[in-house]
């Protein structure tokens, strides 16, 4: 395994952000992966997560400006770092070199159905 490791959460987060650009706030971040995954994520979770990553060096953030519908609190906006994108470019080929392994017959094979 490489240098950088991320869990399948954090991976997400960290894909997600890099899709969003230069609009990856908080906001943005949890409904793009809801959106896009079908899948809930709690502010929580997202929230523990990007700090993580921004210990990690993984991604940094800045400031926003305050605005009136958010009751003056300003936007956190995320980028990726340059660690963060060998971070996330270890993990695809990890990932890569996984699928890559699986033998072709592994495919025609049916698999079971538990009741």
């Amino acid at each position: 395994m490489g240098k950088y490791q991320l869990g399948e959460f954090e991976e997400v987060v960290m894909l997600t952000v890099a899709v969003l650009y230069d609009n990856a706030y908080g906001v943005s971040i949890k409904k793009e992966i809801e959106g896009r995954l079908d899948r809930k994520v709690s502010v929580g979770a997202l929230q523990s997560a990007l700090k993580r990553l921004e210990d990690k060096g993984y991604l940094s953030s800045k400031q926003g400006g305050a605005s009136s519908d958010r009751g003056g609190r300003p936007k956190r906006f995320f980028t990726i770092t340059s660690s963060g994108k060998e971070a996330i470019k270890q993990t695809k080929e990890m990932r890569d070199e996984l699928w890559n392994a699986i033998p072709k017959p592994i495919w025609s094979l049916e698999f079971a159905t538990v009741a």
